[in-house]
């Protein structure tokens, strides 16, 4: 798999090493996002081996195909922030574009000198996003996997490329494909650039909570531990040349998710001054483009698949606050390199 060291794929790692036993070669550049300490759990374990390369590199990711030989090959690594793809859009384009080209090259030349009992359990996964679909309105139905792409960001444009370009080779070369579009995850082991992980870090923090405009924006939150379920399944289960949505079913306003990170620090880490973690928030200008809502139909994945969340949001905050309080070496140790909670994204 690539991008195993990031938030959502060590998720996935630590997921099919650990419950289902399965062997995992995972390949991540680690970028600022990635992180090994992210995969404690794993490291040293005979089922799995880490290789640092970038998947843009097409001739070293063919060498590790033919040495590894999968029967799967899951594909998360991603740029994935909205606001760095608004700054610096040539490295979401070169990394989730060209970087999924060079592991479709080198997946189809592996799955074409398969033998045949072996190239009807290979499978190519996609692994990508909600945003891909464009923003909804108050009262329109949720994305199905047969809603118009309509991506709005630099980022959600270079991830529907990156699906674009899995159905043709699915189309054009019969490479065994499936996607997956998944709404906004949450949990342990997030960078904290992302609104959870970042209103959670700098409430401790004792700086300010920036939501952007008037925080009513709506998003689909989805626990990352159901996601890595969820893909494991697909993995195994999935029909070649189909897309699956993946969402949590529990749509917030941003700005109602914050308040409900501050009213579980008030009880779990009380300030000593005895004010609310809310006192801290501050609304800041929005982001350019910024969508309004994103909610995920999950019907077929449910029918399928045999998948639905088991986490709903309440609980799934509560555990992911409880993990950060738990676990400051881990989010202390990445504010004390490059990052600083500091904003990105302004278009500026």
């Amino acid at each position: 798999m690539t991008g195993g060291a990031g938030f959502i794929g060590s998720a996935v790692v630590r997921h099919m090493v650990l419950e289902k036993q399965w062997t995992v070669s995972n390949v991540d550049c680690l970028t600022y996002s990635g992180n090994e300490r992210s995969l404690d759990l794993v490291n040293g374990l005979a089922e799995y081996s880490f290789h640092r390369h970038d998947i843009c590199d097409t001739g070293q990711m063919r060498a590790l195909v033919f040495e590894f030989r999968p029967d799967i090959i899951m594909h998360l690594a991603a740029e994935s922030h909205v606001d760095r793809s608004i700054d610096a859009p040539d490295v979401f384009m070169q990394t989730n574009i060209m970087g999924t080209y060079s592991l479709l090259a080198s997946a189809r030349a592996y799955f074409d000198q398969l033998p045949t009992e072996r190239k009807t359990k290979f499978r190519f996964h996609h692994v990508s996003t909600d945003e891909v679909f464009g923003e909804l309105h108050e009262g329109d139905p949720a994305f199905t996997e047969t809603h118009r792409y309509r991506p709005n960001s630099p980022y959600s444009a270079s991830k529907a490329a990156s699906d674009h370009l899995v159905v043709a080779w699915h189309r054009t070369y019969g490479l065994p494909t499936v996607i997956t579009n998944c709404s906004n995850n949450y949990g342990p082991y997030h960078f904290p650039e992302k609104l959870i992980p970042h209103m959670i870090v700098s409430a401790l923090n004792g700086a300010d909570l920036p939501v952007y405009g008037n925080g009513h924006q709506i998003r689909d939150w989805l626990f990352v531990e159901d996601h890595a379920r969820a893909l494991a399944l697909v993995a195994e289960r999935g029909k070649v040349g189909e897309t699956y949505n993946i969402g949590g079913l529990a749509e917030r306003r941003n700005i109602d998710v914050v308040c409900e990170i501050c009213s579980i620090l008030d009880e779990l880490r009380p300030l000593p001054d005895g004010k609310s973690y809310k006192s801290q928030i501050v609304h800041v200008v929005d982001r350019p483009g910024h969508d309004y809502r994103y909610a995920m139909d999950i019907n077929k994945i449910k029918s399928e698949i045999g998948w639905e969340p088991w986490e709903n949001f309440e609980t799934g905050l509560r555990k992911t606050v409880q993990w950060y309080l738990d676990n400051a070496h881990w989010w202390r140790a990445i504010l004390d390199g490059s990052y600083r909670l500091q904003r990105v994204g302004a278009g500026v």
